[in-house]
């Protein structure tokens, strides 16, 4: 099987599992559902107002949505595409940061 084979099956596949999640249906992006760990609400914190303040509204918008049991029309669901991973590079600066730390107390 050709490369561009593989990616094309890994990318419906990975878009299939995404939909399968159904946080996007309430209009969630993945980095909306990570566990809080000590590591994600340090990158919480540095995050930018007004991108806390985008998250926070669809958090609440979806449990409106879950508390009625209802969902959002699908033009509205976020697309995989359309998915941003906006809090991932502060969770990596943080976990640097956390294990440098800890290598340094440790030696």
């Amino acid at each position: 099987m050709s490369q561009q084979m593989n990616r094309l099956i890994t990318t419906n596949f990975r878009k299939w599992c995404y939909n399968l999640s159904g946080f996007n249906q309430y209009g969630l992006w993945r980095d909306d559902c990570l566990y809080e760990s000590e590591d994600v609400k340090e990158a919480l914190r540095r995050l930018p107002q007004e991108i806390k303040d985008e998250r926070n509204f669809r958090i609440v918008r979806a449990m409106q949505l879950d508390a009625n049991k209802r969902l959002l029309p699908k033009e509205q669901w976020t697309k995989f595409e359309d998915d941003k991973l906006y809090l991932q590079p502060y969770i990596e600066e943080v976990k640097k940061e956390r294990e440098e730390r800890e290598q340094w107390e440790s030696s």
